[in-house]
């Protein structure tokens, strides 16, 4: 709220910025204006030149979205991107950090409102729809109710069961060495004949789990640092419960510092 009033309090008092967004505004109505006179004038061609920026959007890329009505649906919401885009920017006077908040804000409620959200506006939701008489929405609803009770039961999303620590992520071998209320302390040992003679110690994230260094063997970090002769130390924290909700950053660092001590 405060970017927002911060934002809106100094583009009332720009009548530079305003004209400036009136005048873009009318040239993106202009834009969007001939490529509907062009469909118009012959409704079974999509636009000759579609635009699909403002970064190559890949869910546009169908053809589909060239015909027309799709067409118009895509063009208004890249105008609306763009508007924003220009809109949030370069307003005087606007914090720096509220204008980068706002600008991320309108992006998020833009992308939500994007036709390629809603299957009623997306050709190619449709197009598969017709292709399969309806049997994926059908899937989909069946998957959105099993999400739904899998939420209401407390059962982790489908799929998770893919994923199992030690057989599918951090298959790296390791030891816990130390432990404490905190964090538990994971030793890995060189796969090497030679051994750098430092240590590495990785403190991750304390809001993300310690496999996120080492997912698959094909993109672990820590299997590849062992694989280069190096003794690697990492950190995983504790997930945090109702007892834990009076510990702040500061017990947290403590206890990284204290792992550091100890090696």
């Amino acid at each position: 709220m405060l970017a927002w009033v911060d934002w809106a309090s100094h583009l009332a008092n720009s009548p530079g910025k305003q004209a400036e967004l009136l005048a873009f505004a009318a040239s993106l109505s202009e834009q969007w204006m001939a490529v509907l006179k062009k469909n118009r004038a012959n409704p079974n061609r999509g636009a000759t030149a579609p635009d699909r920026s403002p970064v190559n959007d890949r869910r546009f890329n169908d053809p589909a979205w060239d015909q027309w009505p799709y067409d118009l649906f895509r063009s208004s919401f890249v105008n609306q991107t763009k508007w924003w885009e220009q809109a949030t920017q370069g307003v005087w006077g606007v914090d720096p950090k509220h204008q980068r908040l706002l600008a991320f804000g309108a992006k998020q409620w833009l992308e939500m409102l994007s036709p390629a959200n809603a299957a009623v506006f997306n050709p190619v939701v449709l197009k598969r729809t017709i292709a399969e008489q309806g049997a994926n929405l059908a899937r989909g609803t069946s998957n959105f109710l099993d999400d739904l009770r899998r939420q209401l039961s407390g059962q982790p999303p489908a799929g998770t069961e893919n994923f199992v620590v030690g057989r599918d992520v951090a298959v790296t071998e390791g030891k816990v060495v130390l432990r404490n209320r905190l964090i538990e302390l994971i030793q890995y040992t060189p796969t090497t004949e030679k051994v750098h003679p430092e240590p590495i110690l990785i403190i991750p994230a304390w809001i993300m789990k310690y496999y996120v260094l080492d997912l698959s063997p094909h993109n672990s970090l820590i299997r590849y640092l062992v694989a280069q002769g190096h003794t690697v130390f990492c950190i995983s924290w504790r997930n945090p419960d109702a007892e834990d909700r009076d510990l702040g950053m500061d017990e947290y660092r403590s206890s990284a510092c204290m792992q550091r001590w100890t090696l």
